[in-house]
């Protein structure tokens, strides 16, 4: 947009450094009150209108209090909410577990914070993936480049998935095709800078952008994924316990600020 600032100009007197203007003092340029109103007006505009045009809204996913607007699907792990944050805990013999968005998002930027609280679990968060309505099939070529078959229950959870992920391990903010294809789609353990960006112990800001078929990944500031591919341009934002088989011990993770921005 460009504006026109009619009825504001500096006299000659005022740029030769006489100051004889009431508009401008010494060195400085002093706009009157009322010249000042109408520019701080017109700077929210352009500002208002920036954000409406561009759908920079951030909206936030989960109120801190209640888990309104999310459902389980796929396992049985808890999910419950504690000072300000979602926790997920893991329960024996559950497949993998997803609190999962009633709503679906196609282009945007996602952002939320989550920990570990124990070193032995891995986890992950959803991003443009399906809820199976039945039992479906999926044929790919596998990493071999042999076709292979995934053949999935009702209600499994699928798609594109954020790796969440230990120090040790070095896979944090990876794209894994989850149920799907069955493999990561960009690994970041070969990355010296990405592969570190995790921390153990304590809150990792991630940041998902998806815009047509660019996807990536941040975890702390730091550039993780970086992916080009069209098989789901929309979707749920699942929160995922994984499966800990038999082990009756219970592992935690958490997150907290979860906000999107939607840019479609």
């Amino acid at each position: 947009m460009i504006y026109s600032m009619k009825g504001i100009h500096q006299p000659a007197d005022a740029a030769a450094g006489t100051a004889k203007s009431p508009l401008y003092g010494k060195g400085r340029c002093m706009l009157s009150a009322g010249v000042r109103g109408r520019m701080i007006w017109i700077a929210a505009f352009v500002i208002f209108c920036a954000t409406v045009c561009t759908g920079a809204q951030k909206v936030r996913l989960f109120d801190g209090k209640t888990l309104k607007g999310w459902s389980v699907h796929s396992g049985f792990a808890k999910y419950h909410v504690e000072d300000g944050c979602i926790v997920g805990t893991t329960v024996p013999k559950s497949p993998n577990s997803f609190l999962c968005t009633k709503k679906e998002f196609g282009d945007f930027i996602l952002e939320f914070e989550v920990k570990l609280d124990n070193p032995e679990l891995n986890s992950g968060v959803q991003f443009r993936s399906q809820i199976a309505p039945m039992e479906m099939a999926f044929l790919f070529r596998g990493e071999d480049g042999k076709p292979r078959e995934t053949v999935i229950p009702k209600d499994r959870v699928y798609g594109y998935q954020a790796e969440i992920a230990t120090e040790k391990i070095g896979s944090s903010g990876g794209i894994y095709d989850e149920a799907r294809r069955g493999f990561m789609m960009v690994d970041v353990k070969g990355d010296p800078k990405a592969s570190k960006a995790f921390k153990d112990g304590q809150w990792n800001k991630y940041r998902i952008e998806c815009k047509g078929g660019s996807m990536k990944t941040f975890i702390n500031d730091v550039p993780c994924a970086n992916l080009r591919d069209s098989l789901t341009a929309r979707g749920v934002i699942g929160l995922q316990v994984h499966a800990v088989g038999d082990t009756a011990t219970s592992y935690t993770v958490r997150w907290r600020n979860i906000q999107i921005q939607v840019l479609d």
